[in-house]
């Protein structure tokens, strides 16, 4: 029982993260969010959750930088991580 409510906790996490990269790319193709609009609020929301996973993760493996553009490694890892912690649960 608790072992499936772990695994819930951490699936509902990674859709937290594709949430949370589906924001990041519509800031990216349709500009900033207006202050208090649902996009606005629901970034602030799934950053809220995230970030506190994410930033130390960044801290250790920074983005890699690629011409212009940077991937943020520690969001591949964090989110391939776990994947691998439910699939061992």
């Amino acid at each position: 029982m608790l072992l499936g409510l772990v695994s819930l906790a951490l699936l509902l996490f990674q859709f937290l993260l594709i949430a949370r990269a589906i924001l990041d790319w519509s800031v990216t193709l349709a500009g900033p969010a207006m202050p208090g609009s649902f996009r606005s609020r629901a970034l602030g929301g799934v950053y809220a959750v995230t970030e506190p996973v994410l930033a130390p993760v960044r801290r250790v493996i920074p983005p890699l930088r690629v011409g212009g553009v940077a991937i943020d490694l520690s969001f591949i890892l964090v989110f391939l991580a776990i994947g691998l912690l439910r699939a061992l649960i």
